[in-house]
């Protein structure tokens, strides 16, 4: 991996989370997910190690969870 992935559900601490990771970081080094729109993705994030979202998981494959959107299986629902 050798972008960031963020992961995220679409409440408004994820958007606003987002802004800020984007402004971070930069747009071309993060792909962002919304679980929302695609929820194929919701067992990669399970299986990178992500237990709630906002998340970001670094190149490096650690998980950084950012404040307490929602959890992993409130997403699922």
């Amino acid at each position: 991996m050798s972008k960031s992935v963020f992961y995220h559900a679409g409440c408004p601490v994820c958007i606003s989370a987002e802004h800020d990771i984007v402004n971070l970081i930069g747009s071309e080094n993060v792909e962002i997910i919304h679980l929302g729109d695609h929820p194929e993705s919701i067992e990669k994030a399970e299986k990178a190690g992500v237990k709630s979202v906002p998340a970001l998981v670094t190149p490096q494959g650690n998980v950084l969870h950012i404040n307490f959107g929602a959890s992993i299986e409130d997403v699922k629902q």
